[in-house]
């Protein structure tokens, strides 16, 4: 989820946790779980300080060893020490209980967007992502606005978000059952298809089409029951034999696109002397183009000149960043 979502569920399982006797009775320890809450539900989202190294080490590693089972289970004991060290007469146990559920609430909801994470490293380094619930979704964000409002104005904030989570967890249910049927729907209506990526977005009935067949890729939308086919590629395996295509999947910013990517083509093709070879997730369309790409710049004498990965929302753009890196 996006920051904002994750800070107010972070608030809202502070007012759930008004429903434990210890903290109610306890008001030191209720304000130090508020801390403990509001931080384990931001802090798993700590390595976006990548971004400041560069787009390939955040691409590869967001939502990755932050998110992970030992880093779920150590993130409560890190920001409970910290918060008993500034209050020592606070209940550690409790405190440590709802920073972990804060914590695991984070890594949860996660797994439920387009980008998932690598929530059961280190079992498996595998993205889990179920597709079902947008980065931002106004339903969630609403009903936490609302449950603040009833808690500001009438009290009673651990049976308001008690409430709040009954319904939650049912929405969340809804939306998983919706987003099956809308990948069944899709996979009726095209021939072949051996895999669909659905994207929410905010509305309700409304997602991105990414699919596959064995020698086909397609890209559309839905809106409820009527699907728009967007695109249609022929489907191209990576030839790594090629010594243009084996050079630059070695690049730093090809790596890093290629292990997060679950669908996406390439193409080659020249341009002001040089060969460029691109990469392009098929997933996220938008303003007619597709903005998540992994580009490389190879000179005439076969060494890698520039790469770049990450969002552009156009041509100009992306030579800009290819130019910028090429200087450095």
């Amino acid at each position: 989820m996006d920051t904002a979502t994750h800070i107010v569920m972070g608030f809202g399982l502070a007012g759930l946790a008004t429903l434990d006797p210890v903290i109610a009775g306890d008001p030191a320890t209720y304000h130090a779980v508020m801390l403990g809450a509001v931080a384990g539900s931001v802090i798993p989202d700590i390595d976006t300080v990548l971004k400041l190294k560069n787009n390939a080490a955040y691409i590869r590693n967001h939502r990755g060893i932050t998110h992970s089972l030992p880093a779920t289970m150590l993130w409560p004991f890190v920001i409970s020490a910290l918060l008993i060290a500034l209050s020592p007469g606070v209940n550690a146990g409790h405190l440590v209980l709802w920073t972990l559920l804060a914590v695991s609430l984070h890594v949860f909801v996660d797994i439920f967007n387009a980008y998932g994470t690598q929530a059961i490293r280190p079992i498996s380094g595998k993205w889990v992502a179920l597709g079902t619930i947008n980065i931002f979704d106004p339903f969630i964000f609403s009903l936490h606005i609302m449950g603040f409002m009833i808690w500001q104005y009438a009290g009673y904030p651990g049976v308001t978000f008690a409430t709040i989570y009954v319904i939650l967890a049912i929405y969340y249910v809804l939306r998983g059952v919706q987003h099956h049927r809308m990948i069944r729907y899709v996979m009726n209506q095209l021939p072949d298809l051996t895999k669909v990526y659905l994207s929410p977005t905010m509305r309700w009935s409304h997602y991105h089409v990414a699919a596959e067949s064995p020698d086909r890729f397609y890209v559309g939308k839905l809106d409820g029951k009527k699907m728009t086919l967007i695109d249609a590629f022929d489907r191209k395996p990576i030839n790594f034999e090629n010594e243009r295509i084996r050079l630059a999947s070695r690049d730093k910013n090809v790596r890093a696109f290629l292990s997060f990517s679950p669908i996406y083509r390439w193409s080659t093709y020249e341009r002001n002397g040089h060969l460029v070879i691109q990469f392009t997730d098929l997933r996220y369309f938008s303003k007619g183009m597709y903005p998540f790409t992994a580009t490389v710049w190879l000179s005439q004498d076969m060494e890698i000149e520039s790469s770049f990965t990450g969002w552009v929302f156009s041509e100009k753009k992306l030579r800009e960043k290819l130019v910028l890196a090429q200087s450095k």
